[in-house]
């Protein structure tokens, strides 16, 4: 009896095409924008606190902190500009900073950027070599597993710099880097990074014999691990009369987050409208059978069928609809993501995809099906007060 009535249910449902493909397509819609919001949300949110676990301030040139931020931390914004090497040393003998990591860059290879930086770099973010070693003469490199993969990078591959972070045009021949090893991945922005000493970055720009001055050198930024808390208020006061500034880490992603989030949220909005869509198209596609096959569940009656069965099998529908919609508009969002995914890698070398089904979207998925059962279910108690021999004489 129970496939009878899935069987019925199919059947009904498959028998009026379009109103069955308008909700199908509105529900699927509205459950794959939620489902990609969330996606997108818990990939971004984990890239970011992945990336600024124990940054605690970042020394660089003075403009947008935001700008700061995403381009010494996540390496997808140009630079505000360079610093003394010299006078952010200064601020490393600050009682109340533990540690600094110093980065300079300003070229790239295929759009990869080259970074000038020291060792405990790799070891803050817990990257672990997969071949070959760490740099150490100028103009050894160590390779990100991303750029590695992308570029086909082995060991004892050589290859010249181009000046900028995307640009291929100005390509400094007069400098070979060689790659020394490669990373294992481990999800943080040193996977995207071509990892070098800094004096490759100041020495690339000059002709063989000359040497850039201590005095003069410049670094992008430093990545600062505060010892006390009060760092964050003496900071900024001892760099005003300087070119420098120190932004947080932790309080630029929190304002870009909530920027990101406005936008999620309207969007979200408009999801859930779609939604209540859906389940308005199911209601009416269930008052409709009731009305027009009524002769046909009189019939049914009075073979047998009680008016629980008859009550089940429009419910059975409602539930079909709601899950087939559920289930598609999941794939979707799987769709989208993927798409995104390219974007993102193309762009800023960052992988965002991801497949696995999140709590919040079985939460999600178990909420849009009741709500499809429960706007089935109250046209369909129509169906227990059908009178049979009204319904049969009209005929």
């Amino acid at each position: 009896m129970k496939l009878g009535l899935f069987y019925q249910a199919w059947r009904n449902i498959a028998a009026k095409p379009l109103q069955t493909i308008l909700s199908l397509a509105l529900l699927s819609f509205g459950v794959g924008m939620v489902s990609l919001m969330l996606l997108t949300e818990k990939q971004v949110n984990e890239a970011f606190q992945r990336n600024i676990k124990d940054i605690d301030l970042v020394l660089g040139a003075k403009g947008s902190p935001l700008q700061l931020i995403l381009a010494n931390v996540y390496h997808i914004d140009a630079p505000t500009g360079n610093i003394n090497k010299r006078e952010a040393e200064k601020v490393l003998k600050h009682p109340y900073i533990e540690s600094g990591i110093p980065l300079a860059y300003g070229d790239n290879h295929e759009g990869y950027r080259i970074v000038g930086t020291e060792h405990i770099y790799v070891e803050h973010f817990g990257a672990t070599l997969a071949k070959g070693k760490l740099w150490k003469s100028p103009f050894e490199v160590t390779a990100g597993a991303s750029v590695a993969e992308n570029l086909g990078l082995r060991i004892g591959d050589t290859f010249f710099s181009a000046h900028g972070l995307k640009d291929q045009t100005d390509i400094h021949t007069n400098k070979t880097f060689t790659v020394v090893g490669i990373l294992n991945s481990n999800g943080s922005v040193v996977d995207q990074l071509l990892l070098t000493p800094m004096e490759s970055i100041w020495n690339v720009h000059l002709e063989d014999g000359e040497v850039v001055d201590a005095e003069t050198r410049e670094i992008t930024a430093m990545l600062l691990k505060k010892r006390n808390p009060l760092a964050v208020l003496t900071i900024p006061n001892t760099l005003r009369e300087t070119n420098m500034q120190v932004a947080l880490p932790s309080i630029e992603v929190n304002r870009l987050t909530q920027r990101f989030g406005v936008g999620t949220s309207a969007l979200r909005a408009i999801a859930i409208l779609i939604m209540a869509l859906s389940f308005a198209s199911i209601f009416i596609s269930v008052l409709d059978n009731i009305r027009t096959r009524r002769h046909e569940l009189a019939l049914m009656r009075t073979m047998g069928g009680t008016p629980s069965t008859l009550y089940r099998l429009l419910l059975l529908e409602g539930g079909l609809m709601s899950t087939a919609g559920t289930a598609l508009g999941l794939a979707i969002s799987r769709v989208g993501m993927m798409t995104l995914g390219q974007l993102v890698e193309s762009q800023f070398h960052y992988d965002v995809a991801a497949f696995a089904i999140l709590g919040s979207e079985w939460t999600l998925a178990g909420a849009t099906v009741l709500v499809g059962l429960l706007a089935a279910a109250i046209p369909a108690r129509r169906s227990l007060r059908l009178d049979i021999s009204r319904t049969l004489s009209e005929a």
